[in-house]
């Protein structure tokens, strides 16, 4: 047994394995995560890094350093782009990673580096790379400039919260840039939001606005249903992008168009609308409004 070896271990989460199960059956199901399973491991490879555990829907991967563990995820990410689509809706991939000492016994790791690791895939959206801050100084500096700071969540065993960032890959849905791409003129749309008589205004490019329970958040919600860290809303190139983290789902409605609800994805805003965090605004809960200018 090796004790305190310095590993960037992460997780990365098949985001609606389990609505898979139920929509095409058991075998079919299995195929398809298999498959992607293994294409998630072949891109891993292609860093330095490697699959060493898989638990139904989320895999384990280390890597020597925090940037192969970075370049890993990224690789994953865009694998899962080409993930086969079964049904109304397709898989997603959520990762979280950290680095750190590591308790090494045969070809499997233990210690708070995993056990934070495994917490850290959890709030991660669907296309979403998450790190703790504490990481940060461990990577090239390619890679820090492509982080957004977050919030901060509790972890069990310490005392303190730890705080978020993401790593950012993609400008949107349909550019990917490795790992950061340049940041041209200001762009001049920009995102109204009302909420409870308060009005915020997001036009900058990387504009991040943490929306929840929390008292950590850029905009407190009132009311239970919501989470302590609900969702974000982020600005990517000319796009206002909304990602749910919660529990009970972010339901949107752009006018004139039915009312969808995000769990645990993401969604372009567009035209004007409302917000509401965990009940559907047909409930009649105050909600917020959006419009894309």
């Amino acid at each position: 047994m090796e004790r305190g070896r310095q590993t960037a271990v992460l997780f990365a989460e098949l985001i609606g394995a389990t609505e898979l199960y139920a929509r095409v059956g058991d075998a079919a199901a299995h195929d398809a995560i298999t498959r992607c399973i293994e294409s998630l491991g072949k891109a891993a490879e292609t860093c330095a890094a490697r699959v060493t555990k898989t638990i139904g829907g989320r895999v384990m991967v280390l890597a020597a350093n925090a940037d192969s563990a970075a370049a890993a995820s990224i690789a994953m990410q865009l694998a899962a782009a080409d993930f086969p689509s079964l049904g109304a809706d397709g898989l997603t991939l959520g990762v979280g990673f950290h680095f750190g000492p590591v308790i090494q016994d045969n070809n499997d790791v233990f210690g708070d580096t995993v056990n934070l690791a495994a917490r850290l895939v959890e709030p991660a959206a669907g296309g979403q790379i998450l790190l703790a801050a504490e990481t940060v100084e461990s990577l090239d500096l390619a890679y820090r400039r492509a982080l957004r700071h977050l919030y901060s969540i509790p972890v069990k065993g310490r005392s303190e919260q730890v705080a978020l960032c993401e790593l950012v890959w993609r400008a949107d849905q349909g550019e990917t840039f490795y790992p950061v791409q340049p940041v041209s003129k200001r762009p001049k749309a920009k995102l109204k939001l009302e909420y409870h008589g308060k009005t915020m205004v997001l036009r900058r490019e990387g504009d991040l606005l943490s929306i929840g329970r929390g008292n950590g958040c850029d905009l407190l919600v009132h009311d239970e249903q919501a989470s302590r860290h609900h969702c974000t809303i982020q600005r990517r190139n000319d796009h206002f992008v909304i990602t749910d983290l919660s529990t009970n789902g972010t339901y949107v409605t752009v006018e004139g168009e039915p009312e969808v609800l995000l769990e645990r994805e993401e969604l372009t805003l567009r035209k004007k609308g409302w917000i509401s965090f965990g009940s559907p605004r047909s409930a009649g809960v105050e909600g917020m409004e959006f419009v894309c200018e």
